[in-house]
């Protein structure tokens, strides 16, 4: 508590969709309306609804439309300073990289005590991002200075990511900064293996002897490994399923995650292979728990993460994980389940480890608990922000 009152916190970002730091944040929100220490509402700086929205407001979060863009400025700047003024925040936390500094000189005179810019995506799409343009380029190195003058705290979803975006540089030495997990809560990747297989090889149409390989993420716009598009890795995700399935019959793929233009020219590729229904594209899911659990290895060939939270979820559920070598080691909980690989290793190799590790049995409960007793659990992680909100402590 806060001058008598529960902690109240302004979550600017995107909209309220699928991401990591969205579901996050929809956990922390949840446990906290039933403790009552505190209270989120959310700025959508899309202007755009998401999916989680109508559950945020009946837990008794606003979510306010203000709308974040070139055309879009004096109208941005008005609005986000009567959001600041009528939430009386204790702490606002920006999940938006560099456009936080802007956001927050927008801000101004309105602005909470606590200014935390929270960094999660991996640093070269931001360059891709901004890059673009010199005028671009120019609001990036703005908004990085600006960060510099309004942040009272930088956070990231890893070491490596806060260092990626250049916040270890002198203009950000006196900004406190620290590792910030994305909790949740892991109950939720318990259950029973065998029905969770069973349901799932009938929803695709397998025999009862299929192996799984699951690749969770959106397919990438562009299947080409060097195109600035391509963040999952999406297109090489589908080759190794390739090269698995003529290697062992019994190997099956699902892709889980929203859909992209190129998904109906990777589903050429897997009818030109003679592998069609064999590898699939499930969409968005909202039952990944019960694919993980059906599942015997994740497949996860990122270009580069800021942390990669499918891949804690995966452990999880007791799942061994196969990642590039670009995904931070921060995301390892359970080692015995970890793998890295190079990507330009090749289809050829990452097959022959994917094959070794869905050979391995799984030990789901001993797996959830380490998990559970780490920081990447949802008490954890809302304990922490609670500390950082009401005392400005990132220990």
């Amino acid at each position: 508590m806060t001058h008598g009152r529960p902690i109240r916190v302004l979550q600017i970002i995107d909209s309220l969709g699928m991401g990591g730091a969205e579901t996050w944040l929809m956990e922390v929100l949840r446990l906290w309306s039933k403790s009552k220490v505190g209270r989120i509402d959310f700025l959508a700086t899309s202007g755009n609804p998401g999916i989680f929205d109508e559950e945020a407001r009946r837990l008794g979060a606003q979510v306010h439309y203000v709308r974040f863009g070139r055309a879009q400025l004096w109208r941005f700047a008005k609005q986000f300073r009567q959001v600041l003024r009528e939430g009386r925040y204790h702490a606002i936390h920006d999940h938006q990289d560099y456009a936080s500094g802007w956001h927050f000189l927008m801000g101004a005179a309105a602005l909470p005590p606590v200014r935390v810019t929270h960094v999660h995506n991996p640093a070269y799409q931001i360059r891709n991002n901004y890059g673009v343009t010199f005028s671009r380029r120019v609001t990036a190195r703005m908004g990085r200075r600006l960060v510099a003058c309004y942040t009272t705290h930088i956070t990231g979803t890893s070491r490596q990511v806060i260092a990626e975006y250049g916040f270890d540089a002198s203009p950000f030495r006196r900004v406190p900064k620290a590792v910030l997990h994305c909790g949740f809560d892991t109950a939720r990747f318990l259950g029973d293996s065998t029905s969770s297989k069973t349901s799932i090889r009938h929803e695709f149409g397998w025999s009862e002897d299929t192996k799984i390989i699951l690749f969770a993420g959106r397919i990438d716009q562009s299947p080409d490994l060097g195109h600035p598009q391509n963040h999952k890795n999406s297109g090489f995700a589908v080759s190794v399923g390739i090269e698995c399935a003529r290697r062992d019959p019994r190997m099956c793929m699902l892709l889980a995650g929203a859909p992209s233009p190129a998904v109906p020219d990777l589903e050429q590729r897997i009818i030109a292979s003679g592998l069609e229904g064999r590898i699939r594209f499930a969409g968005t899911r909202k039952d990944i728990e019960r694919i993980m659990l059906a599942s015997d290895v994740l497949l996860f060939p990122s270009r580069g993460e800021g942390l990669g939270m499918v891949a804690v979820e995966a452990q999880a559920a007791g799942l061994p994980v196969l990642l590039s070598d670009a995904v931070p080691r921060e995301c390892i909980v359970v080692p015995e389940l970890v793998q890295f690989q190079k990507l330009e290793a090749g289809e050829a190799a990452w097959a022959d480890d994917l094959l070794q590790l869905a050979k391995r049995p799984p030990n789901i409960l001993g797996a959830n608990q380490k998990v559970a007793d780490s920081t990447f659990s949802i008490a954890s992680s809302a304990d922490a922000l609670l500390r950082l909100y009401s005392e400005g402590s990132l220990s």
